[in-house]
């Protein structure tokens, strides 16, 4: 659900902050994906289709509520096609928010109920497509289908530092609640996640800097029979700098993120494997006339991962395309989106070509 809200977010920026006034913001779109792989793989190709659905309603000054889910169908084709595709299609899991000023703008705090509307218990046919929907590398737009739901709960401030800068703390606390995420399997009871952010932005020099630091710890899962699987603590570090280019508005971003050895391991723990997924990227918004802003994009990824000292590169992504934002009335924003990716995947010796289209349509609406 986070990925799916923040690409509506990013794509959709200028009609959300003119909307920002607006009682109810509706959006929604389609966005298809696909990766082809050279021989090597047991796979080569990965399809995803992703129908967002999000609502925000604004009741006075002081309390925001904001529904948002998504419609999902995704395919893995086996190499040589002797064992078919794997398959898997339905809504994914619902977010119920709600945003309370508690110190106008100083102080919100937040309650999220997650409604277990996705696929929450699955075949184990299909667990080889969750995995490779959910690597960072490839970054789908849904990166999971599903879960038991859960409830989260946070708050967020901002304060003034200087005269132009502001800085903002915030955190949060996810209960994740109990199922049976595989077919004929036990259930799994999901460890408790708690989550710190920092961030600090300001104008300098002609431009605008944001920066962030976020940092998770997650709880061991509860596999049953007196198993569990552990995740490492993540840090996720984010910078960009925006600036003018003649008419037009030059932004240069990057981030990490590092996944860290699992804590507390032993012959009874399934330990996710170290991580860092890093990436850098450029935007040019070049207005085209009162109503259209064309915005090319380029932007380089690559992951790393493995339970050894030295983590071995699991491939690298170079993604180009271009976005066109189109104000089609006082109330509506379109966007089109059209990008190729291309780059190589790592699987031990094997090395193999990665290309792929991203192709969206995306719509708000506003009143």
């Amino acid at each position: 659900m986070i990925r799916v809200r923040v690409l509506l977010g990013v794509l959709l920026m200028p009609g959300v902050l003119a909307a920002q006034a607006a009682n109810t913001v509706a959006r929604t779109g389609v966005i298809f994906e696909s990766y082809s792989f050279g021989s090597g793989l047991a796979f080569n190709r990965i399809s995803e289709l992703t129908i967002p659905i999000g609502v925000t309603q604004r009741f006075g000054g002081g309390l925001v509520v904001d529904v948002s889910t998504a419609f999902a169908r995704a395919s893995v084709s086996q190499a040589g096609g002797s064992g078919g595709a794997i398959t898997h299609s339905g809504l994914i899991d619902t977010d119920l928010r709600a945003t309370v000023s508690v110190i106008p703008g100083k102080l919100l705090f937040s309650l999220i109920g997650t409604i277990p509307t996705g696929a929450t218990t699955v075949s184990s046919t299909t667990i080889p497509l969750f995995g490779a929907t959910g690597t960072g590398l490839l970054g789908f737009t849904t990166p999971s289908f599903g879960s038991g739901g859960g409830i989260s709960a946070g708050f967020a401030s901002a304060f003034k530092m200087g005269q132009n800068w502001a800085v903002g703390t915030g955190a949060s606390y996810h209960y994740g609640a109990s199922y049976v995420p595989v077919e004929g399997g036990t259930e799994m009871s999901p460890g408790g996640e708690i989550r710190g952010r920092l961030g600090i932005e300001g104008p300098f020099g002609g431009k605008y800097f944001r920066g962030a630091l976020v940092y998770t710890t997650t709880g061991g899962n509860d596999l049953g029979t007196g198993r569990e699987s552990g995740i490492g603590d993540r840090i996720l570090a984010y910078a960009a700098v925006s600036m003018p280019a003649g008419s037009s508005h030059l932004s240069l971003y990057g981030w990490e993120m590092r996944r860290l050895r699992a804590r507390n391991v032993d012959t009874s723990t399934v330990a996710v494997p170290r991580g860092n997924v890093l990436a850098v990227g450029a935007r040019l918004d070049r207005p085209m006339g009162p109503r259209a802003t064309l915005s090319p994009l380029l932007e380089f990824r690559h992951e790393l991962t493995g339970p050894a000292e030295r983590m071995e590169l699991l491939g690298y992504l170079l993604r180009a395309g271009a976005d066109l934002r189109y104000r089609l009335s006082d109330r509506a924003t379109g966007v089109i989106q059209a990008q190729l990716a291309f780059g190589t995947l790592h699987d031990g010796a094997t090395s193999v070509a990665i290309v792929g289209p991203r192709l969206g349509a995306l719509i708000e609406w506003a009143r």
